[in-house]
């Protein structure tokens, strides 16, 4: 029976034999699509920095093509660290100012409409983010909205659900405008596009469908987050990398995962999820990351809802009947 006992060692895997794996599962993917190599776009985060040295490995640096993808919004570090890795693997790479495309179709614009609902002085240089509350208490998920004056000042209010969701849905272009710039590569190369969430991301629906939830192949969505820096350490990518904070880098304030979905930091997520796929209780899990039970019941049930709530975002589209000469993999 499983154990929680022993915390993080439950995992712990072997690198060499998962990087070997995985690489394998792209080689094959490649050849039974006939795709030539592999289009990567690289945040400087954690996950895209390990599927682009888990690539580079399958496929070489020449047959990779690296996208530095950056809008008004970015962090600096960002660009610098996505080519920091670059360098380090040895690719490639073409960097794309998305902001002109963003602001052509609307994504500002539309963000900052809802945004002034709140706070009707809001201004294109003041920064803003949202951040979820309520459910991790045991209460209904709610939303509140946080902004920043020029001169530094945060204000904050509870975030009505039509602002929040047409402020989510204006976001929501990064991505997909990110991912439109990689199917234009992969197309240009005939080349695979790489998918990058990790385990907690693919299983709790955090992405955006049709946006970085698009890909020909997602080769690290079976590992937690803990396992992914592990490869990356074991992969020897520059320590900058190695020791990043997960970010959402999707709005003008800093905002960390936890923040915006997650019930918790994304080590003890991870922990958590583990727990919940091997029936331990609750009450285990509690003492594991030190937590009251009454939250760790909580965390569970949260982990249940985000499942139920984001099945869409996992439904291949339905067909009215069943086109049967079409043969899909499962």
């Amino acid at each position: 029976m499983a154990s929680l006992s022993s915390g993080n060692q439950v995992l712990e895997l072997d690198c060499d034999g998962e990087i070997e794996r995985i690489c394998h599962a792209l080689q094959e993917y490649s050849r039974k699509y006939r795709r030539r190599g592999a289009v990567i776009a690289m945040s400087g985060g954690i996950d895209s920095s390990v599927c682009a040295a888990l690539c580079t490995k399958a496929f070489g640096p020449k047959r990779i093509q690296a996208l530095l993808l950056p809008e008004q919004d970015s962090s600096h570090s960002s660009s610098s660290l996505g080519g920091m890795l670059a360098k380090h693997l040895g690719l490639d790479y073409i960097a794309t100012d998305l902001s002109p495309a963003l602001e052509a179709i609307g994504c500002y614009q539309w963000r900052d409409d809802a945004i002034r609902t709140l706070f009707p002085d809001y201004q294109q240089d003041w920064k803003s983010k949202i951040v979820i509350s309520g459910g991790a208490k045991g209460g209904f998920h709610y939303f509140r909205l946080i902004v920043q004056t020029p001169d530094g000042e945060l204000l904050e209010k509870r975030l009505p659900h039509k602002a929040y969701l047409q402020i989510v849905a204006a976001t929501n272009f990064k991505q997909r405008i990110r991912k439109t710039i990689e199917y234009f590569h992969a197309d240009r190369l005939n080349y695979s596009v790489i998918g990058t969430p990790n385990r907690v991301e693919y299983d709790q629906g955090f992405f955006v469908k049709n946006g970085d939830g698009s890909a020909d192949i997602k080769p690290i969505s079976h590992l937690y987050k803990t396992q992914v820096y592990a490869l990356a350490r074991h992969m020897e990518l520059p320590e900058a990398i190695c020791t990043t904070t997960p970010t959402t880098d999707t709005y003008s304030l800093p905002q960390g995962q936890d923040e915006f979905y997650y019930a918790l930091p994304y080590d003890k997520m991870d922990l958590a999820l583990w727990a919940h796929n091997n029936n331990i209780s609750a009450m285990e899990l509690s003492r594991v990351i030190h937590i009251d039970a009454e939250q760790a019941e909580l965390v569970y049930a949260d982990i249940e809802a985000k499942r139920n709530a984001t099945q869409y975002l996992h439904a291949r589209p339905v067909l009215v009947e069943a086109v049967t000469e079409i043969h899909l993999d499962s």
